[in-house]
């Protein structure tokens, strides 16, 4: 899938930070200024995706698209007799989805603002991981029916629209594996690897995802 809970999403091991630039007084001034009306600008930011209701959709754009939204909405406001474009922009899905992880430095905002593309996808690899680590190893034809039809409904009511079908295309393809604990967690594995490819990442081992998340590494770092 390729967004599937963002950009960002970090490699099942990676340790790398998003580097913060602004303040939280600025970060909310910009909150501020894409929240207080519904008008969208004809020609968006670079990496930002629009929702199904054509509107400027959250939590499928990364923080830092949607703080150049909120600039530029910000200047269009104080700048009333300026010109630009006429035509609105449509980007395509795929597009967008590409442009958002490209965007430039990351900005941060307060942590109790809504989340974003990447922040959504964080937090969803880490439950659907633990998910399969916590999953039976032999699990009970109920309990098979359970995460099929978890995993179903998941893919269609995932925030980021974007992200959804294309987690749903990736279930077309690879049906998931739910004969045991092993089977789903490699599958999960290989569904978060289909991510890190798409956006240039750093694959990881699948061989290792019970390490990583269900016993903790064998060095003894995780206790």
């Amino acid at each position: 899938m390729d967004r599937f809970f963002s950009q960002l999403q970090n490699p099942p091991d990676s340790k790398s930070k998003s580097s913060t630039v602004t303040s939280q007084t600025s970060a909310s001034t910009a909150e501020s200024a894409v929240n207080k009306d519904d008008t969208t600008p004809k020609q968006l930011p670079k990496g930002v995706v629009l929702g199904k209701d054509g509107k400027p959709c959250r939590s499928c754009t990364s923080v830092s698209a949607w703080l150049a939204l909120a600039k530029q909405k910000e200047t269009e406001t104080n700048s009333p007799s300026s010109s630009s474009p006429s035509s609105p922009l449509s980007p395509s899905p795929s597009t967008t989805a590409t442009a958002s992880t490209s965007t430039s430095t990351p900005l941060s905002i307060p942590s109790d603002c809504p989340p974003d593309v990447e922040a959504l996808g964080r937090s969803t690899w880490t439950l659907l991981h633990s998910m399969s680590a916590s999953y039976p190893s032999q699990p009970t034809q109920t309990q098979q029916t359970e995460m099929s039809q978890f995993l179903s409904l998941f893919s269609r009511l995932y925030p980021c629209w974007v992200c959804a079908e294309d987690f749903q295309t990736w279930m077309g393809r690879e049906k998931p594996r739910l004969g045991s604990r092993a089977e789903l967690g490699d599958w999960m594995c290989r569904a978060h690897n289909e991510v890190n490819r798409k956006l240039g990442k750093v694959e990881f081992d699948c061989r290792l995802w019970e390490e990583r998340w269900r016993g903790g590494w064998k060095d003894g770092r995780c206790g």
